[in-house]
């Protein structure tokens, strides 16, 4: 339910923020005064586009900011919360619109898109009476509605599970076929494989390659430099270490028998020494064992350029290859060993394809048993909104596909002759705002408690009717605000006069500037407006009679 709605230097508005509640709240101001323009804040935060234009004039932005209560709606808090926007039972969506164009979006003070805006929107608020944002528009809403008013729930859930069931189970079998060339897929596989296993090498045996390599192609610069520090150790150079050090230890003994405390540094100065000749005598070693093996290089060389090389065509890192064999050994030996497996799939998929056809079969009976059922509800409510002799008829279409398919077998499409002897054309094509709004009126009554939208709103609902059928225009939306939350701009007083509250849209100029100003009635207001409404510009003591008089009428 939308609980307040907030706007700021929005085309004629300065600034208002307006509280709603529950049931039926009609908007009324002279023509002109801007009544439409909450329909547009709302349009514009369900993501329809924005310009300049909508920005007041000497504003360098346009504030526009919208609140609902989810408590009833899970449907719109499930997708909040697959979008990581929820924040509990409370949604706001604000929008600011700059003086040069662009605008930016946010859904509970986070980021968002308008694709993201629209999504949302269609879960909170049914717009009516305009061509833009409604959701009877859409032939799949217009099959929910048709499921809904039915009470298909449980079919349609079991039609869409066996179809997803249906194609999981095609998947598998053309990934386990191989597709269209299953023999070619094998014989390639198994020549990858083949590589595979001749080059790759598990991660410790790579990391020993790469050492070995490394080591070989350095061998020469190795032994001559460890020949080199050997010469620097224990050469016969007087500077060598070894050379150096045992004088260092001859002097240092004679020291320390001088005095005890050199004892220790002695001590360090002997292991040194002793730590010195291992050194040496190692490093001696190691550069007689070099390995200079220029056969052994080419070897290691090529095993490596080839695991590069499979790295280039796998598209996978060099120590990734190891496992990449693994992962086509499985594949392989699942093509290979396909056949059973390929048997039980098949046939497991005959028997959900029966089961699709049997309860597609009962849901399309039940969809057409109610398709005729609603359009005969809604026809005889067009009539008593001012349609006479209109109809709807709910056409559904037999798709030619004969996979089973998550929708049904069939295709909706609400049709519409809004005057006798006029063929019904799809809804989406009439081209009257205020037809269609008393339509998708009549649609919503019939249907009144089937869809899952908490916020409907009727823009103009009344233009072209006056008399009696503004009244029941007006007792019909009573009756759906008894439901849900609607609001309705209207310039009729029959209909204002069924609201459970009024808002008064007015507009004053100082000369300079013009500012349009929106208020919530109290009873002595709605009598008011209801008077004006009735009587134009000189409001007489009857006139004001007259409309409380539909006021009290109408709360009866």
């Amino acid at each position: 339910m939308l609980t307040s709605l907030y706007v700021r230097h929005f085309a004629v508005v300065e600034e208002a923020e307006i509280a709603f509640g529950p049931g039926l709240t009609v908007v009324s101001g002279e023509t002109g005064a801007g009544k439409s323009l909450l329909v547009d804040a709302l349009m514009l935060l369900a993501g329809a586009r924005a310009d300049s234009g909508m920005v007041r004039a000497g504003s360098d932005r346009a504030e526009l900011t919208a609140e609902f209560d989810l408590t009833h709606l899970p449907e719109a808090r499930d997708w909040l919360r697959r979008e990581e926007l929820d924040e509990e039972d409370a949604c706001q969506l604000r929008r600011v619109i700059r003086a040069e164009g662009s605008s930016r979006a946010w859904i509970n003070g986070r980021p968002a898109n308008a694709s993201q805006l629209g999504e949302l929107a269609t879960l909170l608020v049914e717009i009516h009476g305009q061509h833009e944002h409604q959701a009877l528009l859409s032939r799949a809403h217009q099959m929910e509605l048709l499921d809904a008013y039915a009470g298909n729930e449980d079919l349609v859930a079991q039609v869409r599970e066996l179809a997803q069931q249906w194609r999981e189970l095609g998947n598998r079998i053309r990934k386990l076929s191989g597709g269209d060339d299953r023999e070619q897929r094998i014989e390639l596989l198994s020549h990858e494989l083949a590589e595979l296993e001749k080059w790759a090498l598990p991660a410790t045996e790579l990391t020993e390659l790469e050492a070995s390599h490394k080591r070989l192609a350095n061998a020469g610069r190795l032994a001559e430099g460890a020949g080199g520090v050997v010469e620097l150790l224990d050469g016969d150079s007087e500077f060598a270490l070894r050379r150096a050090l045992g004088r260092a230890q001859l002097e240092m003994s004679k020291l320390a028998a001088l005095d005890d405390r050199l004892a220790p540094l002695l001590d360090l100065l002997d292991n040194a020494s002793i730590q010195l000749s291992e050194a040496a005598d190692g490093l001696g070693r190691y550069a007689l064992d070099v390995d200079l093996d220029p056969d052994r290089y080419a070897e290691v060389d090529t095993h490596l350029t080839r695991l590069h090389e499979l790295s280039r065509r796998h598209r996978v890192p060099v120590a990734e290859l190891h496992d990449k064999a693994a992962t086509l050994r499985q594949e392989l030996d699942e093509l290979e060993g396909a056949g059973d497996a390929l048997e039980k799939l098949a046939s497991q998929r005959t028997r959900l394809q029966q089961q699709y056809d049997e309860q597609s079969a009962k849901l399309s009976a039940a969809r057409q048993q109610s398709a005729e059922k609603l359009g005969s509800e809604v026809s005889a409510l067009m009539a008593e909104l001012g349609m006479s002799g209109g109809r709807l008829v709910v056409e559904l279409e037999a798709t030619s596909d004969t996979d089973p398919d998550a929708q049904g077998r069939e295709r909706c499409e609400l049709l519409v002759s809004a005057n006798p002897g006029q063929p019904p054309r799809a809804l989406r094509k009439v081209a009257s705002g205020g037809e269609l709004a008393r339509i998708s009126l009549a649609i919503e009554v019939a249907t009144l408690g089937k869809d899952t939208i908490g916020t409907m709103v009727f823009d103009e609902v009344d233009t072209g009717i006056g008399g009696a059928v503004a009244e029941v225009v007006g007792q019909k939306l009573r009756a759906l605000g008894a439901q849900r939350q609607v609001l309705c701009v209207t310039h009729l007083p029959q209909v204002a006069a069924q609201g459970h509250a009024h808002l008064r849209v007015s507009k004053a100029s100082d000369g300079e500037s013009t500012r349009t100003r929106i208020e919530k009635l109290d009873a002595n207001g709605r009598r008011d407006e209801l008077a004006r409404m009735l009587g134009g510009v000189e409001i007489t003591r009857e006139t004001k009679a007259h409309a409380k008089q539909m006021l009290e009428r109408a709360q009866v």
